[in-house]
């Protein structure tokens, strides 16, 4: 029998239904003021002008607001064409990484290789192996094949995500081996298999780790400043420090605002795959 905090009993008393629903609005409340006060206040900072940012900073609107903030900041400071490398970046980050997670899950767990359980192992393995280790090797192989300023030292790098990877291995795991089993009867090779059994039976994983990396490669800040130094490919996590300096403090929330737009969106599109757990839950169990 599954017991919790309040026995039924002492639930059943109007005092402590009482009791536990004020305590429950107040940690919801919280909570929302933590994780959506920031969120909120930057997009109502990015409306109003500095003076009032500065002298009241919690007051809503005490002068009006004022929409041209965020047509200057994506016109005069340029947040279109860094927005514009960020989106390219992003994308460019995720197709990798979707190809070298999907290829790699599929064939450590579906083909199942003979030597899959020491190479699941060694991926397993880099998990615990500091990113700063291989910064400055990394860094030394991308000067060395001259892909400095441009796109690719930031999209092939971000493939080699051995969480991804792991991640999809096992969901796949958990597909039933009786629908591979029935297209190899039909005829279907290891090509055909992956395309048109296991990619579309395996939507929610491919959905979180979608979000995932292009989370991840919007948020990134080191990586990006090292290999991009050139201001033309930089993206806004890269580019928008350094303009803090020559603009106005509400220029800059409404750039910093329209940086979020993107992850934000992501969430609202694939929350239900995160609130539900599923896709998780899979390769977890997998």
């Amino acid at each position: 029998m599954n017991r919790g905090l309040v026995s039924p009993t002492e639930w059943a008393t109007t005092r402590t239904r009482l009791v536990l629903r004020t305590l429950q609005g107040l940690l919801l409340g919280a909570l929302l003021l933590t994780g959506l006060g920031p969120v909120l206040w930057l997009a109502k900072a990015a409306v109003t002008p500095t003076q009032d940012t500065l002298r009241t900073p919690l007051s809503v609107f005490p002068h009006g607001f004022d929409l041209s903030n965020l047509a200057t900041a994506w016109t005069r400071v340029e947040i279109d064409k860094y927005f514009l490398n960020t989106v390219w970046l992003a994308a460019g980050s995720w197709a990798v990484q979707l190809v070298v997670a999907t290829t790699a899950g599929y064939a450590l767990a579906v083909l199942r290789p003979r030597y899959g359980g020491l190479i699941t192992g060694v991926v397993l393995a880099t998990l615990f192996v500091p990113s700063i280790v291989l910064l400055v090797p990394l860094y030394l192989t991308v000067v060395d094949t001259g892909m400095i300023n441009t796109f690719w030292a930031v999209w092939l790098p971000a493939g080699a995500s051995a969480f991804n990877v792991v991640l999809v291995q096992r969901f796949f795991a958990s597909l039933p081996r009786e629908v591979f089993e029935a297209a190899r009867v039909d005829g279907a090779g290891p090509f055909r298999i992956f395309w048109s059994v296991v990619l579309p039976l395996s939507r929610p994983i491919i959905g979180v780790v979608s979000v995932f990396a292009v989370v991840a490669s919007w948020k990134d800040f080191l990586w990006p400043m090292l290999v991009l130094p050139d201001p033309a490919v930089q993206p806004l996590s890269v580019r928008l420090p350094a303009l803090q300096r020559y603009v106005e403090l509400d220029v800059f929330l409404a750039a910093l605002a329209i940086s979020s737009i993107i992850p934000i969106a992501l969430f609202l599109v694939f929350q239900r795959l995160f609130l539900s757990g599923g896709a998780l839950e899979g390769a977890v169990k997998g």
